[in-house]
């Protein structure tokens, strides 16, 4: 092999889908890519002439760029990317990847892009997409992933992680009697389907072993139930030994919950039968495993619930760091962390407003105490700042409300000492603008709606996102529906919304890869939550406007507005994976700090994680973008 060859196949088999494929195929793929210098400014063409062939001949190129960079425009001009050193420039080969699956190119709110221009001196290596087509026939996935849009694999990346996550998780060591429960649930082998499926639903289980003279012959699910009886039309009075399993897989008692899982995902089971020295003695499910450190939470918040003073309120706070920490490791989702963190910041607000009733006496009129941002649509993570407000009944006299004022900076104060920072913005109930009585918030965002000036669009993004911590319910929901049935009506106020919302952009392609943070300790990070999360809450924010749609988490929105005018099921699904992808990397990130000590941020250096991870990023990015270009021409 001689040097040239050698240098491509050096950089290429580190380069995914390549780093899939072995040295021998590698180096065939390097016979045929050639090497070009293009000068800075240099336009490309969709197509390239190849001299050997008919002039009406197109051959189309795959570009992977070695040095430099290129960009990429849509057909009005627009920004939508760079490749830089280690890219795949795929962007001139959409026919080709319609015409490998034999499919048209289907129809898309995403502008294709038309323009590919050098933005340095680049040294590229090119080849022709054809002939690669025929080089990775025998390698599928990497052939697939050239193929696929970033949609698709983004899809398949949160798949991927959902069960490989787990097995390298801190469940290493944990025994399995950290997880299991006893008894198992069993019944007979004269029992039929349907009284199986009663004595599940009886004891509130999703499996039971099936028992002959006093030795476990098999199991039967909720699953099973479904599948090979309901599905199939069988009588449910056939014996539940129709539709078990036999043979069924379980597990030592001396082994940990890394074997158990190891074990549920290469058998693809949910539920395995604990025994010791061959005895049945209880039952493991998928469930819980993953729930234990929920478990853990729910603990921590009735200790919260029983605290004394501010003090010990202070002193319980400082296990949220390591509660977050086991999560994240043991392989939570973003969407569950959040919405255990977020329990959490609500047990111990709950818990200060006790006290501060303690101490103040009862509140002399119903009030209702909010949060808002990302505790209120249970994305929290630990130790953010606090957003909290107060609706107070209107029947509030002067004096009543000099109570209110105690009794907020009592709470607040105590958050703070919590580990919960002041709002740099003072969106706190200390702020007498943002406590205040029912009938002047439904003033505020009657204001809001009808005069979308910069501070109503940004008051908007902050008070959307409310829940009621504790207090009268019903306060925050007349003002929420009051609110709905004017922003559904008012397209003028939803256009003023999405123009504000659609200036927080996804960080791909304005420098090299990402769009990096140039201040102070951050420099040069990659902000996830600015940048990556919030464009998504954004966008969420205005599906539930438009829709009316109460919910304020991020996830439940986007699930909810799947199906109508304003999102289509497959868009939704997109931007959920995204924001799962974003939301993960982001508490791995934090684990990582908190494990060493740091304080916990949102701001990710590229290169501390891998080139897949960056090509996961992207492909993030990428639906991000589509998502804002599309509600951009609404």
């Amino acid at each position: 092999m001689n040097a040239a060859l050698n240098d491509i196949v050096d950089f290429i088999k580190v380069i995914p889908p390549f780093n899939l494929l072995n040295v021998e195929d590698c180096h065939l793929i390097a016979m045929r890519t050639s090497i070009g210098y293009y000068r800075n400014e240099t336009l490309f063409n969709e197509y390239k002439n190849d001299h050997k062939k008919e002039p009406q001949e197109k051959q189309v190129l795959l570009y992977i760029v070695k040095k430099g960079v290129l960009a990429y425009y849509d057909n009005a001009g627009e920004l939508q990317g760079k490749f830089s050193e280690g890219d795949l420039c795929t962007v001139l080969c959409g026919e080709i990847c319609s015409e490998l699956h034999n499919e048209k190119p289907a129809p898309s709110r995403e502008q294709a892009p038309v323009g590919l221009r050098a933005e340095e001196d680049c040294l590229l290596y090119a080849i022709d997409f054809n002939e690669l087509k025929v080089l990775l026939s025998e390698h599928p996935k990497a052939l697939q992933f050239l193929l696929q849009t970033a949609p698709q694999r983004l899809k398949n990346t949160m798949g991927a992680i959902t069960e490989s996550a787990l097995i390298a998780s801190s469940l290493t060591n944990a025994p399995i009697t950290d997880y299991y429960n006893s008894p198992a649930i069993t019944i007979t082998t004269q029992a039929s389907i349907q009284d199986a499926a009663k004595y599940m639903t009886e004891k509130g289980v999703s499996c039971l072993v099936i028992m002959a003279d006093k030795q476990p012959v098999g199991i039967v699910t909720d699953k099973d139930i479904r599948r090979r009886c309901v599905a199939e039309g069988l009588n449910t009075q056939q014996t539940v030994t129709d539709i078990m399993t036999a043979n069924m897989a379980t597990i030592d008692i001396n082994l940990c919950g890394h074997d158990a899982l190891a074990l549920m995902i290469s058998q693809r089971i949910h539920h395995l039968p604990v025994t010791k020295h061959g005895t049945l003695i209880g039952m493991l499910t998928a469930t819980d495993l993953m729930n234990q450190q929920g478990h853990h939470a729910v603990n921590l918040s009735s200790v919260i619930h029983k605290a004394s003073s501010v003090e010990a309120l202070v002193e319980l706070s400082s296990m949220l760091p390591k509660l977050q920490v086991s999560m994240a490791k043991l392989g939570a989702s973003a969407d569950y962390l959040g919405k255990n963190i977020s329990a959490l910041t609500m047990a111990f607000t709950i818990r200060l407003i006790e006290l501060a009733e303690l101490k103040l006496g009862s509140a002399p009129v119903g009030y209702a105490w909010l949060c808002a941002g990302s505790q209120a649509r249970q994305e929290q993570l630990v130790y953010s700042d606090q957003d909290n407000a107060l609706i107070i009944d209107d029947s509030a006299t002067p004096q009543q409300e000099a109570w209110f004022e105690a009794f907020a900076h009592f709470i607040c104060d105590g958050l703070a000492a919590c580990g919960y920072i002041y709002c740099p913005g003072n969106i706190m109930a200390t702020n007498p603008q943002w406590r205040q009585k029912k009938r002047v918030w439904q003033s505020y965002f009657n204001d809001w709606v009808i005069k979308p000036d910069p501070q109503a669009l940004l008051n908007s993004s902050v008070f959307f996102d409310l829940a009621t911590v504790h207090g009268d319910i019903q306060l925050l929901q007349d003002v929420r529906r009051n609110m709905l049935q004017q922003t559904q009506q008012n397209t003028l106020f939803q256009a003023h919304l999405s123009r504000n919302a659609l200036l927080q952009k996804p960080p791909l392609g304005f420098f090299r890869d990402f769009v990096l943070i140039h201040d102070g300790k951050n420099k040069k990070g990659l902000d996830l939550k600015h940048n990556g999360l919030a464009p998504i809450i954004n966008l969420a924010r205005i599906y539930a406007l438009a829709e009316g749609i109460e919910d304020v988490n991020t996830i439940m929105r986007l699930r909810l507005a799947a199906g109508t005018p304003s999102l289509s099921r497959t868009e939704s699904a997109n931007l959920i994976d995204a924001f799962e992808l974003l939301g993960m990397l982001r508490a791995e990130h934090q684990a990582k700090q908190l494990t060493n000590g740091e304080e916990a941020d949102s701001y990710l250096l590229p290169k501390e994680i891998s080139r897949l991870e960056r090509e996961h990023l992207k492909d993030a990015f990428k639906v991000i973008k589509a998502m804002q270009n599309y509600r951009q021409m609404v």
